[in-house]
């Protein structure tokens, strides 16, 4: 799959991951957005059940089973190149998860995962969207 120009949206799942009273951040691996902290997740493969596709991404991305839950929201990125062309274009769809088992080991796509609390996201350079609804979350 071409995530760099594709040629239609691609959809992706997000986690939003509580243990207790903190939550789990990954600092990308990967553009857009390489870098920066986010909700882990990534692109749900043909015939792969949504939620399946979270729970998979966060067992890649950080080795620990996870169960997903109710839908927390969904949202779109479109990022446009110098000439106006879309570089990237993702349909995310965000889910409520509950940490189930594992330690937490960054992996694929990933260069570290911790879990945080409400004070740690002004300590991270995370991404807006992550932290409107890590914030809300936590509040």
């Amino acid at each position: 799959m071409k995530r760099e120009y594709p040629q239609a949206p691609i959809v992706t799942v997000g986690l939003i991951v509580r243990s207790g009273e903190r939550v789990l951040i990954v600092q990308r691996g990967k553009e857009p957005n390489k870098g920066r902290w986010s909700i882990p997740g990534g692109a749900v493969e043909a015939g792969e059940p949504l939620r399946q596709a979270g729970e998979r991404e966060v067992m890649e991305e950080c080795g620990i089973v996870v169960r997903a839950g109710t839908l927390a929201g969904v949202f779109e990125t479109i990022l446009p190149d110098a000439e106006g062309r879309t570089r990237y274009h993702y349909v995310i769809i965000d889910f409520h998860a509950d940490y189930v088992s594992g330690d937490l080991q960054p992996a694929t796509d990933v260069m570290d995962a911790r879990w945080v609390t409400r004070e740690d996201l002004d300590e991270v350079d995370i991404t807006e969207r992550a932290r409107d609804l890590l914030t809300k979350l936590l509040a």
